[in-house]
């Protein structure tokens, strides 16, 4: 075969969540061609690309196509997709900002944050964590960081804050700044402050995703966030009941409005169901059951998937040692499934979308 033949065969290949073949998304690179032996490099949108598999397969079964004899090697590369084109702004070496966001406290907002940083880091991409939760810091506890201080460093002759690296990930929160012993006392202004020296005066360097725990509601915080950096999109935690559901459709609508128009990369139905370690195959559907799925297709966003209410999430998450972290194979399914449905829905964010603007937040005065 030649170089021709092979992207002829290959341009049946479509990326699944793009809708266009890989040749014309100029994912294929370096073929090789050694008598019946073809080897050839694909760039995917994202380290963490749930579909990888999927795509080898496609691209063999090409070959095969016209070439039954051809010994075909798929080799991957990624370039995670970013519409942060400015280099000169804020975080300019971040290239996907997530926040995930929820309408009401209690949902587990921060352990779907926390895991699906750590899903994202096992694909193989370069993930940081901000705990953008001011006033109930859970990031210290979650992965086993309390009492430790992060250093300065300087970085082009500023001082900035270096994040503490914990199972691969990079983690920043005031939690690891104040004595846990304290409350933080703070009126809007200050903490919003916090926020803009979470992002200006921290050393995330780069990032492929930054993935970000915001408080719950929708208040001072999430303006600030919004108005300083360029985020990609949110993820919005929900449990099925219908209280819950209820306050996370405020916070969908306040994604929505003009002033801020931030997309939503999906929904996220956490506690979805209780399953005992003992009778790992039974379901019982505590808090309702698809409540998350349909508050997703009423508002026609993605749905993300489903996270089971097991203990070892609890217990995970109290010592120190996330979910992701351990062998809680059917958890540990559901996090890496979501988190490849999150990066699906911001790729195809990235792909079709008009590149991110910092929101200009109209204020209200009575």
């Amino acid at each position: 075969m030649t170089q021709d033949e092979v992207l002829k065969a290959l341009s049946n290949v479509q990326e699944p969540d793009l809708g266009q073949d890989i040749v014309t998304l100029n994912m294929v690179r370096d073929i090789s061609i050694n008598g019946d032996a073809i080897s050839f490099t694909v760039v995917l949108t994202t380290p963490a690309c749930p579909l990888k598999d999927m795509i080898k397969k496609s691209c063999i079964d090409a070959i095969h196509q016209v070439n039954k004899q051809g010994v075909v090697q798929v080799s991957f590369i990624s370039s995670t997709t970013t519409l942060r084109a400015d280099k000169k702004s804020i975080l300019p070496k971040v290239k996907n900002i997530i926040a995930v966001v929820s309408g009401k406290g209690g949902v587990g907002k921060s352990t779907v944050a926390a895991n699906l940083a750590l899903a994202l880091a096992q694909g193989g991409a370069a993930v940081g964590l901000m705990d953008a939760d001011i006033y109930g810091p859970s990031v210290p506890i979650m992965f086993g960081v309390r009492g430790e201080r992060p250093m300065m460093v300087e970085v082009d002759g500023k001082g900035m804050i270096v994040p503490l690296e914990r199972y691969g990930i990079k983690l920043m929160s005031i939690g690891l700044l104040v004595d846990e012993k304290n409350a933080v006392v703070w009126r809007g202004p200050m903490a919003s402050s916090a926020i803009k020296q979470f992002v200006t005066d921290v050393h995330w360097d780069e990032l492929d995703y930054l993935v970000v725990d915001m408080p719950p509601g929708t208040g001072d915080i999430h303006l600030t966030l919004m108005q300083t950096v360029p985020v990609t999109g949110v993820v919005v935690v929900t449990t099925p009941q219908d209280v819950a559901l209820a306050d996370a459709k405020k916070g969908i609508a306040m994604f929505g409005q003009a002033q801020l128009n931030v997309p939503i990369i999906g929904l996220v139905e956490n506690m979805s169901y209780f399953t005992p370690a003992e009778l790992p195959e039974n379901k019982y559907y505590i808090f309702g059951k698809e409540g998350g799925r349909r508050l997703a297709e009423e508002y026609e966003i993605p749905f993300l998937g489903q996270i089971p209410l097991v203990q070892s999430i609890r217990e995970g998450g109290d010592i120190g040692v996330p979910v992701m972290m351990t062998d809680d194979s059917v958890t540990k399914k559901a996090f890496i499934e979501f988190a490849g449905s999150a990066v699906r829905s911001a790729s195809m964010r990235n792909a079709h979308m008009k590149g991110e603007q910092i929101a200009e937040v109209v204020e209200e005065r009575l």
